[in-house]
């Protein structure tokens, strides 16, 4: 609970850094970058979050790989990060940052699952109509349960709408054994 509380002072503050010099997106895509990068390679997080490590090495780490590859301001902000013990929570830090984001930008993430993996002309069609209901941005994560068997549901913050013939017949279910 306390490190949540912690990230997302951090992402707020790189937020609003953000938000004052216009640059959400980019900000955003550098940070996306360096959360891709620690995680695809596992010595790596193991090594920044390894209160042993002495902090001047991982500073020299990051400044390897990130210096020249994010803008001075993330670059300083990751560096922060480990000043304060804190770079352990970037995954977080990343997550909460890419919410007030979207938040800020209107956009709203539909988390849609389907039997099989959705077609482009799907995902397209999918996202205008729920452009229309919701009067927002959509941005689709895509899931896929063939447990479905067919159809959709949608999740958005707590709104679930279940189109799937799985979700109909569950509902089928309960209406006969309402009425015996």
């Amino acid at each position: 609970m306390l490190n949540i509380q912690l990230a997302r002072k951090y992402a707020r503050a790189m937020f609003e850094l953000a938000q004052e010099e216009d640059k959400l997106v980019e900000y955003g895509k550098e940070l996306a970058e360096v959360r891709e990068v620690i995680d695809s390679i596992p010595a790596a997080g193991a090594f920044l979050s390894n209160p042993q490590v002495d902090n001047q090495a991982k500073k020299d780490l990051l400044k390897k790989a990130f210096e020249k590859n994010v803008s001075t301001e993330v670059y300083h902000f990751l560096l922060l990060l480990v000043d304060k013990r804190r770079i352990g929570l970037i995954d977080a830090v990343e997550d909460l940052y890419r919410g007030f984001s979207y938040d800020a930008r209107g956009i709203v993430i539909a988390d849609v699952t389907t039997a099989k993996p959705a077609s482009e002309k799907q995902q397209k069609k999918i996202t205008e109509k729920l452009e229309q209901v919701t009067g927002k941005s959509i941005k689709l994560r895509l899931h896929v349960d063939d447990r479905l068997i067919g159809g959709v549901v949608v999740q958005i913050g707590d709104k679930r709408i279940d189109g799937s013939v799985t979700g109909r017949l569950m509902k089928l279910r309960k209406e006969l054994l309402a009425n015996k």
